[in-house]
């Protein structure tokens, strides 16, 4: 129990801050784990100063924590509650662009216009739109944790389209052609063997690097055509795949061919070596462990490239590659989605929608095909077996009486029927 009747407890699994002042009550829920035990008793401690100096406990919290300490517990807080990638990404984009600029004021002094600087001076050093609004994005995030510890009253970073240019959801693909795919292939089986089971799989599959480095010999079902993404190998760790769930994705009988062969081959290595079991990765180095991505992407991927005299793409086109050649040949959209795991089909869509050649105009060229109208004709019907009246020909009937009194309005008086004015 703190003087001045400010406590601080764990409740329900998070922090709170509790406030039993002459009469005054209230509970602040600041939130979970360490970061916020930490910020709970900072913020008790700056309630129970302004209640020593009778203002209200309900006055608008003054933290003096700097943005650049805050800083530190945010980001631990996020390695705990986040994939190490993000929090890796969250730390470069602070130490590169946020904190140079804005680290040494208080988080009560962090205005909109202060942000509205840092995103001017960004824009100046020719950073994309795009990349200064994923970093005001991050500080956004900050701002909003600082807001629940209690710390801060309003997230001045939130809404940055207000003072960005207008970034575009549309981002940069580099597919290559079937014809390309086809020259790759055939230059990666001539030239480097070893990895062209692996730039198969890339090209018929979509999976990402880390993803293909991750698989398993137990995600491959041989029998049935399909493998499944339950890892991702990046920054030197395995972890979840970049949704976060399990992905099922089939396998053409060339991809599936390839791969039981490797399979064979493996077995006949262990067997060599007087290993007890092959190694568990599909696509491993010489000594069955993981292999180095960037190694493979600037060794293997570009060279072949260079050896093709293809243009240069980067290797994650070929997920784009696969997804751009089934739009292409009329796969549904939907069928591709769940191919690529994307979150949601207007990701795919906005992603592939335009690589599909002609498709638009095909659509319109199909309103210029000639139709034969339905009109009632004499003798139609018999009296013994009458016609029944659709809706739709009860209208053309109506625009005929409808036509035919147009003609007897236009028509000069004395003038004979089917003569009209000018």
């Amino acid at each position: 129990m703190r003087p001045m009747g400010v406590t601080i407890r764990e409740w329900k699994g998070a922090w709170w801050i509790f406030i039993n002042h002459h009469g005054t009550r209230k509970a602040k829920r600041v939130g979970v784990g360490a970061p916020a035990k930490k910020a709970a008793q900072y913020a008790a401690q700056q309630i129970q100063a302004r209640l020593a100096l009778g203002q209200s406990a309900l006055d608008p919290p003054k933290s003096n924590v700097t943005l650049q300490a805050y800083a530190t517990p945010w980001l631990d807080h996020i390695k705990q509650v986040r994939k190490h990638t993000t929090h890796e990404d969250y730390k470069k984009r602070l130490n590169q662009w946020i904190l140079p600029e804005l680290g040494s004021l208080r988080l009560a002094d962090v205005t909109r216009e202060k942000v509205r600087g840092m995103v001017t001076e960004q824009l100046n050093r020719a950073l994309s739109p795009k990349t200064v609004q994923n970093n005001v994005r991050v500080l956004s995030s900050l701002l909003s944790q600082a807001i629940e510890d209690g710390l801060i009253s309003v997230n001045v970073a939130l809404k940055p389209g207000k003072f960005l240019p207008k970034v575009s959801k549309r981002r940069q693909v580099n597919p290559f052609t079937r014809e390309e795919v086809s020259i790759f292939l055939a230059t990666a089986q001539r030239h480097a063997a070893r990895y062209f089971p692996l730039f198969l799989c890339a090209a018929r599959t979509g999976l990402r690097l880390g993803e293909l480095l991750a698989l398993q010999w137990g995600d491959l079902d041989f029998q049935s055509r399909f493998l499944l993404v339950q890892r991702n190998y990046t920054h030197g760790k395995v972890t979840t795949p970049k949704s976060g769930e399990v992905r099922r994705v089939d396998m053409s009988r060339e991809l599936t061919q390839t791969l039981a062969d490797l399979h064979t081959e493996r077995q006949l290595d262990a067997s060599a070596n007087g290993w007890s079991s092959i190694p568990e990765w599909v696509f491993c180095s010489e000594t069955g462990g993981l292999l180095d991505g960037d190694n493979l992407r600037h060794r293997a991927f570009y060279s072949l490239l260079k050896v093709s005299g293809l243009r240069k793409i980067r290797f994650h086109d070929l997920r784009h590659t696969f997804a751009s050649l089934l739009l292409q040949q009329g796969e549904s959209p939907v069928y591709v989605k769940e191919q690529m795991g994307h979150s949601s089909i207007a990701i795919t869509v906005d992603l592939y929608g335009h690589l599909i050649p002609g498709g638009n105009r095909q659509a319109v060229d199909r309103l210029d095909e000639p139709v034969t109208p339905r009109w009632d004709g004499v003798g139609s019907a018999t009296p013994a077996q009458p016609r029944k009246h659709t809706g739709a020909e009860d209208s053309a009937n109506s625009l005929n009486v409808w036509c035919a009194r147009q003609e007897l309005n236009l028509r000069p008086t004395g003038s004979k029927p089917g003569a009209l004015s000018n």
